[in-house]
């Protein structure tokens, strides 16, 4: 709800998650039940409705969500023809092997910007198409439609009226030109993806259509401000300049360096990606803005957050992820114990999707704390990791960092984070800060604010460095080693895997 005509001049009325479950039919395989994440939005919704029903007029209703994750569904019906893909599942490994064998890579990065990598839709479709020729079928016969999560809750939200994606989205899928901002023929026939099956492409201050959100609202309102999480966190915390760089902490994390209007191309283990296109111009239309795009450097990676879920889920060593920044700081140090999450390959600057997940470095000493506070650290090492290869390739250097995510509440890791990197850790103060990034696009896309009035959120609290210069050496080594190591293991398995 606005209470003012500035950027933080919005008060979070209230808010509401539901969980849906993980489905890992094989190892490294990673599932959503689509129809679940569709069930779980209207729940939600109703749910906020019912406490608040002193509320009854509505602006518009925006959409982000986690981007590369893949639904196939009925074009007529809007039903998921069966589990959607997600980005962390890496079944498409073998695909992406062969296609860079036969010399495809350089010139999908060229036109996407991105590697040639299964964490990306399109090598999922071609998985899709090869192994299930009902689906296939579909596809071919223009029964079935692919879009990414957006994609599939706007054409849900509308009855089916509307079948679109925004830029952010659609340039994570490695069916998307960043150059001339348009799906690519060339890149549908090589991961034989029916062009037709594709959602329009939109500005994400564009209109979306109308929605009563399942019969829920008396009267439909319009869907402006979609998405993809990592941009619209980018796009709250400010990060209007080239140079400016924020950390999305969530499942995964997404490391964003704005770039400027260039699509510079990336290298060693970076990637180039649409930021936004300018919101200024009047978007309550289809039309796309004429004036050029923003884009950015990102790095991804696939586990922390995830980590955290882990410890409690499958070793039961915590009951709350709220408990590890205490476990953590009950010791003083990690003991030699390094964590390397690598449960769906290893991400940014590294690209293994091969590698598996290890704790190096254990021994009779080492218990539960060790371990927890291992899993903590991983978090800031990888972050590091990519915040060292994207400063490289844009040649700045780096002053500070903008957190966003749930995992900033966690008091040890941002201060770890900043010890870590040596940078000064901003943190949002309020950690939805993809929430509301799709938020403020669709303000300017209904004319309710321009985007020269976001400067950037509030910060709910700042660590600086701290940790000795000797002690963050000694550290990082430690880390590179352990990560060297499942590297390593990686490559002999698959050196010695039967041919």
């Amino acid at each position: 709800r606005a209470v003012g005509s500035g950027i933080n001049d919005f008060e979070i009325i209230d808010q509401e998650g539901i969980g849906h479950v993980q489905h890992n039919p094989q190892a490294g395989w990673v599932e959503h039940d689509a129809d679940e994440i569709w069930l779980n939005l209207v729940s939600a919704t109703r749910a906020l409705l019912l406490r608040n029903r002193q509320i009854t007029i509505f602006s518009h209703v925006s959409i982000t969500n986690q981007r590369e994750t893949i639904v196939v569904f009925d074009r007529k019906s809007s039903r998921p023809l069966r589990n959607a893909i997600v980005w962390q599942c890496v079944r498409a490994a073998e695909i992406c092997s062969e296609l860079k064998s036969m010399g495809h890579g350089e010139h999908v990065q060229q036109k996407t910007g991105l590697r040639l990598d299964t964490y990306f839709s399109a090598p999922k479709l071609k998985w899709l198409v090869c192994h299930e020729p009902a689906i296939a079928q579909q596809l071919k016969s223009g029964a079935a439609v692919i879009g990414t999560i957006d994609t599939y809750l706007i054409h849900r939200l509308t009855g089916g009226n509307t079948f679109a994606t925004d830029q952010t989205n659609a340039s994570r899928t490695l069916l998307f030109n960043i150059n001339s901002m348009q799906w690519d023929q060339s890149l549908c026939d090589l991961f034989d993806v029916p062009m037709s099956a594709l959602p329009d492409i939109r500005n994400s201050s564009a209109r979306f259509g109308d929605t009563t959100i399942d019969g829920l609202l008396a009267n439909a309102i319009p869907i402006v401000g979609v998405m993809g999480d990592s941009q619209a966190a980018l796009f709250a915390q400010g990060c209007h300049q080239p140079g400016d760089v924020k950390v999305t902490i969530g499942t995964g994390s997404s490391i964003l360096l704005n770039i400027g209007n260039r699509p510079l191309p990336a290298q060693d283990g970076a990637v180039t990606t649409v930021a936004w296109c300018n919101a200024n111009a009047n978007t309550n239309t289809n039309n796309n803005f004429d004036s050029m795009p923003t884009y950015c450097y990102e790095g991804n990676i696939t586990c922390s957050a995830a980590t955290i879920t882990w410890l409690r889920d499958r070793l039961a060593l915590i009951n709350s992820p709220s408990e590890t920044g205490d476990i953590a700081e009950s010791i003083s140090d990690n003991g030699g114990v390094y964590l390397v999450p690598a449960f769906a390959g290893l991400g940014a600057p590294y690209w293994q999707p091969a590698a598996r997940a290890a704790i190096v470095g254990m021994n009779s000493s080492s218990g539960r704390e060790q371990i927890v506070r291992a899993g903590l650290e991983s978090i800031a090492y990888q972050i590091r990791d990519v915040l060292d290869m994207l400063k490289g390739q844009a040649g700045i250097e780096l002053h500070n960092i903008r957190a966003d995510g749930g995992a900033t509440i966690n008091s040890f890791l941002m201060q770890f984070i900043a010890d870590i990197s040596g940078l000064k850790v901003d943190v949002a103060a309020n950690p939805a800060c993809s929430a509301i990034g799709a938020m403020l696009m669709g303000c300017i896309g209904m004319s309710l604010r321009k985007q020269s009035d976001i400067s950037g959120l509030s910060t709910g609290a700042t660590y600086q460095p701290k940790m000795s210069a000797d002690q963050v050496s000694a550290n990082y080594a430690g880390w590179k080693q352990a990560v060297n190591s499942v590297i390593h293991s990686t490559n002999q398995s698959i050196s010695q895997s039967p041919r």
